[in-house]
């Protein structure tokens, strides 16, 4: 600790919202200036800021500021209370469900035959699990959540509310002037401690499964298609869409409002831009841009070359005044 250790603090907030008698943080130097104008009286700050750049605060360096800002709110919040295992008289549980030790269920649930539910689960209102799933230790499942039959979750597995998880692939095939639907006859599995993000939707398999790997987080408001096969710890960030039977690699990320096309694979550790259109195999270890995607660097120069324009344009009409040429010419030619 850096400064006066006898300062009392009252509260933590965010460095926008502090206070004086607060703590706040900062994650890197670029938010000096704001800790500087900031009330607060004491900061979490990375180890490289000294007390020399933050005058007059009591400084805390710290490895990871952001974590340990959180651990510290949640010691003077409190930890929640520990949910006791109940089963709700208005939950609807089949006969034949397994249920662990330790298991949650609210009402308004449905648990249908054959479902396996392992120990300490919490099922919340609403929550529908079709028949013959199979869900791990420690599985949290919001209100609304739908598993359709014989869906798979590991150990730790979170699902937000109103996620839609084994719905039928889009799959048809145009016979005789309409639109013929192909059976959809797999499932879903999802590895160990994923966490999957409020209406988002994973489709089940045509024949085999969709496959989420461990340690992967989606955001809110994914749509994953039919066969897909997505890594280990990946990213998979708001309103992207991967079409049916793509995969990825493991520390994958997938910016907001990424698209990837069909049957395409995008290699381990790359990170794909926001809005980028990803239509052909990506190698490991890049960074792409752009639709279609791009790597970053050739990406980026395309960008500027595109701000620059209207100057082009520009400089183009007073090489053409200056050489005495007609600017309808080269339209004229070109046509």
């Amino acid at each position: 600790m850096l400064g006066d250790a006898s300062q009392p603090i009252q509260s933590a907030r965010p460095l926008g919202e502090a206070q004086a008698g607060d703590l706040t943080f900062i994650e890197t130097e670029r938010h000096l200036a704001a800790l500087l104008n900031s009330p607060a009286s004491a900061a979490l700050v990375p180890a490289s800021v000294g007390a020399d750049l933050a005058p007059g605060k009591v400084l805390i360096q710290s490895a990871d500021p952001l974590m340990h800002f959180a651990q510290i709110v949640l010691h003077l919040r409190g930890a929640p209370p520990e949910r006791a295992a109940f089963i709700h008289p208005r939950a609807m549980i089949d006969p034949s469900v397994r249920l662990g030790p330790g298991a949650s269920i609210a009402a308004g649930a449905t648990v249908e035959a054959g479902v396996v539910i392992g120990a300490r689960v919490y099922l919340a209102a609403g929550v529908v699990v079709g028949r013959d799933c199979r869900l791990g230790d420690d599985v949290q499942l919001h209100p609304n959540v739908v598993l359709y039959p014989r869906t798979i979750l590991g150990n730790r597995v979170i699902i937000h509310a109103g996620s839609v998880i084994g719905a039928d692939g889009f799959g048809y095939r145009l016979q005789g002037g309409r639109h013929v639907k192909v059976p959809q006859l797999g499932h879903v599995e999802i590895g160990d401690d994923v966490e999957i993000g409020a209406c988002t939707t994973i489709d089940r398999g045509t024949f085999g499964a969709t496959s989420i790997g461990a340690g992967t987080k989606i955001d809110n408001l994914v749509q994953i298609g039919h066969n897909c096969r997505i890594g280990r710890h990946n990213l998979l960030v708001s309103q992207l869409g991967i079409a049916g039977s793509s995969s990825t690699g493991d520390y994958v990320v997938l910016a907001g409002q990424v698209g990837v096309t069909d049957h395409v694979h995008i290699g381990d550790r790359t990170i794909i831009g926001a809005k980028a259109g990803v239509t052909k195999d990506i190698p490991p270890d890049q960074r792409m841009l752009g639709a279609p995607a791009t790597p970053e660097r050739e990406q980026k120069r395309i960008l500027m070359s595109v701000e620059r324009l209207p100057e082009m344009r520009q400089q183009l009409r007073r090489i053409i005044k200056h050489l005495g040429l007609d600017e309808s010419d080269g339209a004229t030619e070109a046509a």
